[in-house]
């Protein structure tokens, strides 16, 4: 007997669009056109009012309907086409509104995969007022509403088009939905709207809320006679059973690298960041906007010609200055003079480094800490000390133990801003989310863990397991601010090589998962958006609208260390996407530069100081939907991040007339004797690396032979002036020699 709409509760509180779907789910009116197998699910494509669906079905578990095009508006009739290339389904379909054209691609790959595409072509200048989502789980009688399930991460703001849920009562399994929101540029730029929050939902009722009025209200017509992509969606199922934190974290970077692989990828564009950071180095040394002195050293000001200089901006800048020297072998005079004023921000009764210098002015709290910016200065001493810097081993160590205090006062649970005098807290959460900073036990462990390589005092040990273990619970809640979340991530793999303890690996996906559920995996074309990258770009935090460069170079940081430590044992698909987000932001940083950007997208007014184009510093915000660039400011202390792409991504070659550039991490390079050279990658075989060889200056390149370690002959792609390029897997291991021209 079939269910009727009596049968639906009052607690139940579901629209208008549910209760059309169930009818029809229910009734037995909907009409097959085609049967597809993936697996142990069948999926059925059939005809319904308004609506050509997908149903996909497991036997005794359930399944869901996906609406693979909406088609209101009086009816329309469909016809199967032959299927192209690498397709499960074409289907045609011709109503008042034009011609409408689904194509499906489905792959088992271990985990099962099917894109559903709808493209429209108009009949006539076309405004859509609204259109429904498109995912509706059932149980085994086809009911939305008889269906126990829950979702685990939504689209937040422009970061990728996703929902993760699972069906749990009947146990269908996790599903992945995925909207690919490059695929609908076209859309967005006609309609002048932006997929903000698209994807998501109340269960039942799942999936993509395609956005139809523009930021002024207005709704704007589709032309008549273009073809335009509304929906390109991807599913991946996973059939699991109860998973825990863990599994659930897993099982979502894995769905999430599959649904990855089905995308068409941009192109990742080479960039000289060498030349970038001696251009830094030189405007950082001679630009009166960008440092003070104060007390005979000299200190970098936050923003251009603003704020005041403060320890977390002088010891990253510090950091990354020194990494660049050793890469170079030689420091830079000004390394010196940054390092000369450290001690300035020591308070002997605090018994603490300060975040500002002594006479920092009457406008700011001095007293007043966000609880990250305790510990980075701190971490940024750790490694200035593993690299022999005595004054900084001196700092950090008169300082780590303040650290442990605020760390066990607040119970590894730290709040936004507390006075750093006694604790007392300025600014328990953010009103966005109502949590403080929950990811920076990560940051904290990554210190703890340093100061344990430093010094071999188990203690730093013991807080680092600590601290990861509170955030243990916090699921996709663990993001604060995205460079934070990735030293937690690289603390909880060290500590799984350190304690080989199974739990800290399996944490590092955790807060993996929580990272990139916060990236904009998809590339917006969208107003001044068309102009720069921003694909696998990480908004800073979990409420931001924006991309930063400090959190993406930092993370990239974070990221190197992370694959160091993870070797062989590391779940492919978290290699995968850990070493494309680092192989992107090579590409995608380059255009925080304002020289590298139209004058026309800077935004006319800052919050912080002003955008100076003459100066190599970035800028800190750029905006997935255009918006002006550099709001917040132009970044001084981001200046780091041409010195950290530089000495992570090119690799001197001894007595060589060229060096080596790579956008995968190269994990190790061995010479093989007179001219050649053995190398390994670090990324996963999914995935391509651009390798290039590049001239050094006064030199003449000379004639490649590049082979695998099978000898396998590798062609390169490109030769330009000055570089020759190559493509080869991201978990190549090569064989690189050459052969000196002989001038003529």
């Amino acid at each position: 007997m079939l269910k009727s709409l009596g049968d639906v509760t009052s607690e139940q509180n579901v629209s208008s669009y549910v209760l059309g779907v169930r009818d029809e789910l229910i009734s037995g009116s909907l009409v097959s056109l085609a049967k597809v197998s993936l697996g142990d699910v069948a999926l059925n494509v059939v005809q319904g009012r308004d609506s050509i669906w997908v149903l996909f079905r497991r036997k005794g578990a359930g399944g869901m309907a996906i609406r693979a095009a909406f088609i209101p508006g009086g009816g329309f009739t469909c016809k199967l086409i032959e299927p192209g290339p690498d397709e499960a389904l074409r289907l045609s379909a011709t109503s008042p509104l034009g011609e409408h054209l689904v194509l499906m691609h489905k792959v088992d790959i271990g985990l099962q995969r099917v894109r559903i595409t709808h493209t429209l072509t108009p009949i006539a200048p076309l405004s859509i007022p609204f259109a429904p989502r498109d995912v509706y789980p059932f149980d085994e009688t086809l009911d939305p509403l008889g269906v126990v399930g829950e979702v685990e991460a939504a689209q937040r703001g422009l970061n990728s088009g996703l929902v993760y849920f699972r069906m749990a009562e009947p146990d269908f399994g996790s599903v992945l939905y995925f909207q690919n929101l490059t695929a609908l540029n076209d859309y967005y730029r006609t309609t002048q709207t932006k997929p903000d929050g698209a994807v998501g939902g109340e269960w039942p009722e799942l999936g993509y809320l395609p956005p139809t009025k523009s930021k002024d209200g207005e709704i704007h017509s589709l032309l008549p006679g273009a073809a335009v992509v509304l929906s390109d969606a991807i599913l991946v199922i996973k059939q699991c059973y109860k998973p825990n934190e863990t599994d659930s974290a897993r099982h979502f970077l894995q769905m999430l690298a599959a649904a990855y692989t089905a995308l068409e990828l941009p192109v990742a564009e080479y960039h000289d960041w060498v030349d970038r950071a001696e251009r830094t180095l030189k405007d950082l040394a001679t630009s009166p906007k960008a440092t003070q002195k104060k007390f005979g050293a000299i200190y970098a000001r936050p923003y251009t010609d603003d704020e005041y200089p403060d320890s977390m901006v002088q010891m990253s800048l510090l950091t990354a200055m020194h990494n660049y020297g050793v890469w170079r072998g030689e420091a830079d005079t000004l390394e010196a003079l940054f390092q000369k004023g450290l001690a300035r921000f020591y308070d002997p009764k605090l018994k603490s480094i300060r975040r500002y210098l002594p006479d920092v002015g009457d406008d700011k709290d001095a007293n007043a800490v966000d609880s990250w910016y305790l510990y980075h200065p701190l971490l940024n001493l750790a490694y200035l000390a593993l690299d022999g810097d005595e004054e900084a081993r001196s700092l950090l160590l008169k300082s780590i133990d303040f650290g442990i205090k605020a760390a066990r006062h607040f119970k590894y649970r730290w709040p936004i801003q507390y006075d750093i005098r006694d604790f007392s807290i300025v600014t328990a959460v953010a009103p966005s989310d109502g949590r403080g900073q929950t990811d920076v036990g990560g940051l904290y462990a990554q210190l703890m863990l340093v100061a344990y390589q430093l010094t071999a005092e188990e203690r730093f040990l013991d807080e680092a397991k600590t601290a990861i273990e509170a955030a243990m619970g916090l699921r996709f809640n663990l993001n604060y601010q995205a460079n934070l979340t990735a030293w937690g991530a690289a603390a909880c793999m060290r500590l799984w090589r350190i304690t080989s303890d199974e739990r800290y690996l399996q944490q590092s996906y955790v807060y993996l998962a929580s990272f990139f559920h916060n990236c904009e995996i998809w590339e917006s074309e969208i107003d001044n958006a068309a102009l720069y990258k921003n694909f696998l770009g990480v908004t800073c935090l979990q409420d931001a609208p924006y991309m930063a460069i400090y959190e993406c170079f930092e993370s990239f940081a974070a990221f190197e260390r992370y694959l160091q430590d993870g070797g062989p044992d590391m779940d492919p698909a978290v290699r995968l996407l850990v070493s494309e987000y680092c192989k992107y932001a090579l590409d995608r940083a380059w255009y925080y530069y304002p020289d590298a950007l139209p004058k026309q997208v800077l935004a006319t007014k800052q919050r912080n100081g002003h955008i100076d184009r003459k100066l190599s510093f970035p800028l800190e915000d750029l905006y997935p939907d255009g918006q002006p660039a550099g709001q917040v400011g132009q970044e001084v202390y981001g200046a780091g991040a041409a010195w950290i792409f530089a000495s992570r991504a090119f690799r001197h070659i001894q007595d060589a007339p060229f060096r080596l550039q790579c956008d995968h991490f190269i994990v190790s390079l061995e010479h093989q004797g007179g001219n050649a050279i053995a190398l390994q990658l670090t990324g996963d075989g999914r995935g391509r690396a651009t390798l290039h060889c590049l001239r050094l200056k006064r030199r003449r390149l000379p004639e490649f032979n590049l082979r695998t370690i099978a000898g396998a002959p590798v062609e390169p792609v490109a030769i330009h002036k000055d570089r020759v390029q190559f493509e080869v897997p991201a978990n190549a291991h090569l064989v690189l020699s050459w052969e000196l021209k002989r001038r003529s």
